[in-house]
């Protein structure tokens, strides 16, 4: 069973990341989808490691950038079981309404 799921949003946002990337470097695009896998993985096994984050969102969210690519933000629910990674985004978006 896998410790952690990914909700429609985070595979939407993951396929719009590799897209992005993979325009201009596919091997670039493959690192960085790896890199938020291996993330993912990590998080699911020690939940409670991201921060909260009360400016952006109400919501009982945590939040974990990428260590080797810190523009990339993993937010998930600490508290579901599997893991709920709710969203992938690049930190430089406009976070409020996207954590909805």
């Amino acid at each position: 069973m896998t410790a952690y799921q990914l909700t429609s949003l985070a595979v939407d946002d993951l396929f719009e990341i590799w897209s992005y990337i993979a325009r201009d470097n596919r091997e670039a695009a493959d690192a960085v989808e790896d890199a938020i896998y291996r993330a993912c993985a990590f998080i699911a096994q020690t939940p409670f490691i991201g921060r909260v984050r009360t400016d952006l969102t109400e919501l009982p969210l945590r939040f974990w950038f990428l260590p080797s690519y810190p523009n990339y933000l993993i937010v998930y629910d600490p508290a579901t079981k599997p893991l709920q990674i709710i969203r992938i985004i690049h930190g430089a978006r406009n976070l409020p309404p996207l954590l909805r």
